[in-house]
């Protein structure tokens, strides 16, 4: 039988109300109400007044100098001010996804103002089938040729030490700007511009590789103000594009480059400097003015370039050209790159899901999948969708059997709380290359190491966390209402947190005692596209009003909305095709087997550092184990309620096995649902019978209560496996030494 991913844990913040004072000062900004916007503020922890007006308006926001970079960009413009007055050739060295791509856009035309780019400017985008990230030598030595004299890069370069040496033998200089995880030594280049130099509080700390390339820019505006003809504020639609694809935390001053961006943005339709953008909106029949415009219109469409073809390189002509129907061209090349993204990804999902089916997930903490037919240009996607949905760090790779020698290549993501960058990068030993972000990476390595790595992640992961299986899904919400509340009053108070992303996630709404009226599934076909799309739309009601509100619940037929009263988590959206307001069903469960949820002040993240010592037992979060074992239980009604349905009989060690326990627990946890109304057989002493539901007669316990013995068992176990796990490298740790003896001898 096949086993779905795990339930989430649902999860709500509920501190005490914020005080007056704090709901007078959101009240100011919202249009509409402002008592459910300022607790979502509070309970995010959003409570200073005085960075409160900077927050929610723009205007009120006070940007950080680019000075603040100090010496690295006094160094950065004094070396383009000798270029300029040399006329140097001056090339930009960008990357391939909509942050880089973004961001040598902003310096083609930042730079352009003060360097002929006819002439002297030239920019340079690594083919991501064939190049991956980075700096590369052979790229270096065809700018050489060309009589390049100066490399400037954006979204890249911080740790590419063996190609910085080379172009220095070939008598080039290279300015750095980045905002890659930088190495523990300074490279030798001219300016090394990276917001990683600043402490994690920092205004600027958190700037994508487009934001960093335009504070490069303000730079040199403000070093030499007589030559620009342009102003450098027209280039902000670009830098929000960056910045809203790049998935990085909108804090500080990326959320003011992104909220004056979007101002930007959205004059394109009818003030327009940039005729691609334009025309990239138009194609995704968007109007830009929502940060959901890039994150799911033109974000993907830049990205696509790449990830079909390789080089991206005409994106940056689709950005910047001022030519209308030169713009809509290139437009309509992205459009079909990313329908044909749409159907590769769906192709390697696919795929990856069938060798899901083939691992045993209850003793799996990371997963390290590959394959030679994969698209390699898809895999960050597929490997984010897989993380998301299994609560667990995943590597996707393709096979490459024709280099030398055979590599396995391709990218990792993270799920919240794990540090992704330290955690494969402790196995640096195994990899060929490999770079990132604590949430996402690339890497390539010796396809004969990848079971080695493997092993070894897995191994480094279990240390970690105290405890065999994934790390736990939690699905945070942050307001109850009832559906009377979903509208665009509501909307409008929750729009004031646009631009929304890592950090400062879309709001999401628990409606409590509702029920589904009218739903139906349908199949989209996209013209020209071999691609379906499932969607069940519905509505939503409950007993506030008389009349439903519209939803859409993606990738979903409509029997899987449970009959009856059920708790949902929803997102509150506009929709522009339409014209009207809808929700966006994130989450369902039926009340008569309510989730049990994780309490206010249970640890919820992991612990963020690994254990120095592997021999010594790890620390454990009774918190954490707790929320274990009540995923354990969930799991466990949802094999009831499987087994009951179908009828079929299973082995007790698959579903053992499944549950990731021993067998006290799985007796006790039996004896539970038979006491919430399961008949439970067995015809032989292997197999195990789950029968329909017979709901026991004045029983009104809560079910948290009657999982309790449950929990308690599987906590206990749970508790004991770390000192199990230590026995067992202890004993293999001897066994090791005994058999280097032998040898040795």
């Amino acid at each position: 039988m096949e086993w779905s991913h795990p339930s989430p844990l649902w999860h709500c913040s509920t501190p005490d109300s914020p005080p007056d004072e704090f709901v007078r000062a959101v009240q100011r900004y919202a249009p509409a109400g402002g008592e459910r916007l300022a607790r979502l503020l509070w309970n995010r922890q959003q409570r200073n007044l005085s960075e409160l007006p900077g927050f929610l308006d723009s205007r009120d926001y006070r940007p950080t100098a680019a000075a603040a970079f100090g010496a690295e960009l006094q160094q950065a413009i004094a070396r383009l001010q000798q270029a300029i007055a040399h006329g140097e050739a001056v090339a930009i060295w960008g990357d391939f996804d909509a942050d880089g791509v973004t961001a040598t856009s902003v310096l083609w035309e930042g730079l352009g103002q003060f360097f002929d780019r006819s002439q002297q400017l030239s920019y340079y985008i690594p083919n991501r089938l064939t190049e991956s990230h980075g700096l590369n030598q052979p790229g270096i030595e065809r700018l050489a040729a060309q009589g390049v004299s100066l490399i400037v890069t954006c979204d890249t370069g911080s740790t590419n030490l063996a190609e910085i040496e080379r172009a220095a033998e070939l008598g080039i200089d290279i300015i750095v700007t980045d905002h890659h995880t930088l190495l523990p030594q300074r490279p030798p280049v001219t300016a090394l511009i990276n917001p990683r130099n600043f402490p994690e509080d920092h205004p600027l700390y958190h700037l994508s590789g487009v934001a960093v390339a335009y504070k490069l820019v303000e730079g040199l505006y403000e070093a030499l103000p007589e030559i620009p003809q342009q102003p450098k504020e027209g280039l902000l639609d670009l830098v929000a594009i960056g910045l809203i694809a790049d998935l990085v935390e909108l804090r500080g001053d990326c959320r003011y480059l992104a909220q004056r961006g979007l101002q930007q943005l959205r004059e394109q339709m009818t003030n327009t400097t940039h005729p691609g953008v334009k025309a990239l909106l138009q194609h995704c029949k968007r109007h830009g003015d929502r940060p959901t415009d890039i994150s799911f219109g033109i974000g993907p469409r830049i990205n696509a370039v790449s990830r079909v073809y390789g080089d991206a390189s005409f994106c940056v002509e689709l950005l910047t050209c001022r030519d209308g129907d030169r713009a809509e061209t290139l437009a309509r090349q992205a459009d079909e790159a990313n329908a044909r993204r749409k159907e590769v990804q769906q192709r390697v999902l696919q795929s990856v899901q069938q060798q899901l089916q083939q691992i045993d997930l209850s003793t799996t903490t990371v997963l390290v999948l590959s394959d030679p037919q994969w698209e390699v240009g898809v895999l960050g996607l597929v490997a984010g969708q897989i993380a998301s949905e299994w609560g667990r760090p995943t590597l996707l790779l393709w096979e490459d059997h024709h280099s030398d020698p055979p590599l396995a290549k391709g990218s990792a993501r993270s799920v919240a709380g794990l540090d992704l960058y330290e955690l494969v990068n402790s196995q640096a030993h195994l990899l060929h290359r490999f770079g990132g972000h604590p949430f996402a990476a690339g890497l390539s390595l010796p396809l004969e190491n990848l079971p080695l790595l493997r092993e070894a992640l897995n191994q480094r992961l279990v240390q970690k966390l105290g405890r065999f299986g994934g790390m736990q899904p939690i699905l945070n919400y942050d307001l109850e209402v009832t559906v009377a509340d979903l509208g665009q009053d509501l909307f409008r108070e929750l729009k004031c947190l646009e631009p929304c992303g890592m950090g400062n996630p879309v709001p999401r709404l628990r409606v409590r005692n509702c029920w589904f009226e009218g739903a139906r599934h349908r199949k989209l076909k996209v013209k020209g596209q071999k691609l379906q799309y499932l969607i069940t739309s519905f509505r939503l009601r409950d007993e506030s009003c008389d009349h439903g509100f519209p939803g859409m619940w993606w990738g979903h037929y409509e029997d899987d909305l449970p009959p009856g009263r059920c708790d949902a988590i929803v997102e509150l959206d506009f929709n522009s095709k339409r014209s009207n307001y809808e929700v966006r069903l994130i989450d369902v469960r039926s009340i008569d087997m309510e989730a049990i949820e994780v309490d206010e002040g249970e640890t919820l993240t992991q612990p963020q550092s690994l254990i120095p010592d592997p021999m010594s037992p790890p620390p454990i979060a009774i918190a954490d184990l707790e929320a274990a074992s009540q995923q354990t239980w969930l799991t466990l009604i949802g094999i009831a309620k499987y087994l009951s349905r179908t009828e079929e009989t299973r082995p007790r060690t698959v579903i053992q096995q499944k549950l990731g326990i021993g067998d006290r627990p799985l007796e006790i946890g039996l004896h539970q649902l038979s006491e919430l109304g399961y008949s439970i057989h067995s015809p032989s002493p292997d197999l195990i019978q789950i029968r329909h539901i017979q709901p026991r007669k004045g029983d009104d316990r809560p079910l948290n209560q009657l999982a309790q013995p449950f929990l308690d068992a599987v906590c206990e176990e749970q508790f004991r496996q770390p000192y199990m796990i230590l026995g067992t490298l202890k004993n293999s740790s001897s066994r090791s030494g005994a058999d280097s003896s032998k040898s040795s001898r």
